[in-house]
């Protein structure tokens, strides 16, 4: 009787498997024209550390989904569920300033967390990292952060970690609003946001796309993004590029926050200044935000990176090294 009722259920449920059972948790990542050596370490370090059923939405240009298409199906990550989706550009047409400074922050991709809700349609939470990273811990804690009513995303305080203070003070990072938007504009000043108010970093974030919808963040963004190229208000040449700044102005007093030890930076501020190997193997994430990346030289912490590396099957993509 009990196995008959197993049976009627299991059908009625339309599972069939436990796996299915689960619930999946969807990583955003981008996949850009030469870094695509970044994504796949990003999530070869998500994939070994979980037994979650993790789906990965790697987001690219026309261009350059074929070539990290081949590289997933070609290697070890070939297990892995996920989707590949395009990114046009065009949505972007009018929105970003020309800035000389830091061209790489003008990268389409670097806009795609602006549209998660465009992108990935069939999910109710969605995290989003950025490619620079890696993941230590089980990416379902990360999954797991409480999100309180009315948030859209929840992110890590530029503030929230002691152990990271003497780092920023070092190499004279920034870390409140002052570093991002230009005071000197009535359009920030009428915001009424503190100069000295903390900031956040948008390379990882757990997002509501129920709320992000309903308060059309998408569209918010937009705006502040033609207005800057209208009235420069903020730009490359502070603190954290272009794709921050519209994110601190319209997320301000309305995110929750990530466990701080989930979003370990600053790893590529500065080719010297480093982090405890104590404080890094405690971390679950590190990101190395800034100019000094883990695939090129020179660059900290590289071994803890490239242990997540796996080498491009088609010789396009290599590790810049010093005896290389």
């Amino acid at each position: 009787m009990i196995s008959l009722f197993m049976v009627v259920l299991a059908h009625f449920l339309d599972l069939e498997s436990p796996e299915e059972m689960e619930e999946e948790i969807p990583v955003v990542i981008c996949a850009a024209a030469g870094r695509m050596g970044a994504a796949v370490a990003a999530i070869s370090s998500i994939y070994s550390n979980t037994e979650a059923n993790v789906v990965f939405y790697i987001i690219g240009l026309k261009t350059t989904i074929p070539h990290i298409r081949k590289w997933i199906e070609n290697s070890k990550l070939k297990e892995i569920k996920f989707k590949v989706v395009e990114f046009n550009p065009m949505v972007l047409k009018g929105k970003i300033r020309q800035d000389a400074s830091r061209p790489e922050l003008l990268q389409p991709l670097n806009f795609v967390r602006f549209y998660l809700p465009l992108l990935i349609q069939k999910h109710e939470k969605v995290i989003y990292l950025d490619d620079d990273v890696i993941v230590q811990g089980d990416i379902q804690e990360l999954y797991d952060t409480k999100l309180a009513p009315g948030h859209a995303a929840a992110f890590s305080d530029d503030c929230d970690l002691p152990s990271t203070h003497e780092m920023i003070r070092s190499v004279g990072m920034q870390n409140t609003y002052m570093g991002f938007l230009d005071y000197r504009k009535q359009a920030i000043r009428d915001l009424g946001i503190s100069p000295s108010t903390c900031s956040f970093n948008p390379g990882v974030i757990v997002a509501n796309m129920t709320e992000w919808k309903h308060q059309r963040i998408t569209k918010q963004l937009e705006k502040w993004m033609q207005r800057n190229v209208e009235e420069n208000l903020y730009s490359s040449t502070l603190g954290g590029g272009v794709a921050t700044s519209p994110m601190l102005i319209v997320f301000h007093g309305k995110y929750s926050s990530i466990n701080p030890m989930w979003h370990i930076r600053h790893l590529g501020w500065s080719p010297d200044a480093r982090y405890s190997e104590q404080f890094l193997q405690e971390a679950k994430l590190l990101h190395w935000n800034g100019r000094y990346k883990p695939w090129d030289y020179p660059s900290v912490h590289t071994d803890l990176w490239e242990n997540w590396f796996i080498p491009d099957p088609s010789g396009k993509f290599k590790l810049t090294r010093p005896d290389s």
